[in-house]
């Protein structure tokens, strides 16, 4: 039973699940119906609350990954091995079954349609879900500004939204993607796995002189040295925004 405490953004809503469709052999995207959804920015999250039949609940912070449309919340999960949430949502949880969310939250990572400066998006594993709703939002608001994405993934099996990227790419003015692999590659790609360096931010960012806003999501350390190579590239420190996650045991 959801339990209102605060009106707006801090109310616990019971939504249900319309579809759900897999992105990687561990990762799994939910599409939320959640009546009197307040609506949401591109890079926002929300809290989901799980909560068993003895009383005992438990609670995660899960990215949204699309843009706000009506009453539907869409997010990708990442199955967290030995977790409490996540494997119940990406294993367990099927079309019709309930789950409470509170939200959206968060108002300094977030990309608003009225912009009009170059974003730069770099998104380490599962980091890409908040930079793809940014990227799915341009679309839905026929923006022109110029996305570049820089996308880091282990392997080639867990990259998310991998066909809807590439197609993006192709069709989108004004989008550019770049897929770093740490772990192994694709057949026939053109280098050995490797992390981001400097040399990949300056060849597929935007120079620093262009003012771009910087987006940088994955885990704390990816974050961190992305964060310093952008500074160090000479980008003002104050436009380059970051998410961050760690274990929570999911």
């Amino acid at each position: 039973m959801a339990r209102a405490a605060i009106p707006g953004r801090l109310t616990w809503r019971v939504g249900k699940l319309a579809e759900a469709r897999a992105e990687t052999p561990t990762a799994r995207t939910l599409v939320l119906d959640v009546p009197g959804w307040p609506g949401h920015l591109a890079g926002q999250h929300v809290d989901v609350r799980l909560t068993a039949d003895d009383g005992y609940s438990t609670q995660r912070s899960y990215s949204i990954a699309a843009p706000a449309d009506g009453d539907r919340v869409e997010l990708t999960i990442q199955a967290v091995p030995d977790g409490e949430v996540s494997p119940y949502l990406t294993e367990v949880f099927s079309p019709g079954d309930p789950v409470e969310l509170r939200g959206p939250v968060g108002g300094w990572f977030v990309w608003r349609t009225t912009s009009i400066d170059p974003v730069l998006l770099v998104g380490g594993g599962s980091g890409i879900v908040p930079l793809m709703a940014m990227i799915r939002a341009r679309r839905a608001a026929g923006s022109r500004v110029p996305f570049r994405l820089i996308y880091s993934v282990r392997t080639p099996d867990d990259v998310y939204y991998g066909d809807e990227l590439r197609r993006r790419a192709r069709d989108d003015a004004g989008l550019d993607v770049t897929f770093a692999y740490t772990r192994a590659v694709p057949d026939g790609w053109p280098h050995p796995p490797r992390r981001i360096g400097v040399a990949d931010v300056n060849t597929n960012g935007w120079p620093a002189a262009l003012t771009p806003d910087c987006y940088v999501c994955g885990p704390t350390g990816f974050v961190e040295t992305v964060a310093d190579i952008l500074v160090a590239l000479g980008h003002d420190p104050r436009r380059v925004r970051t998410e961050r996650f760690g274990p929570t045991g999911g």
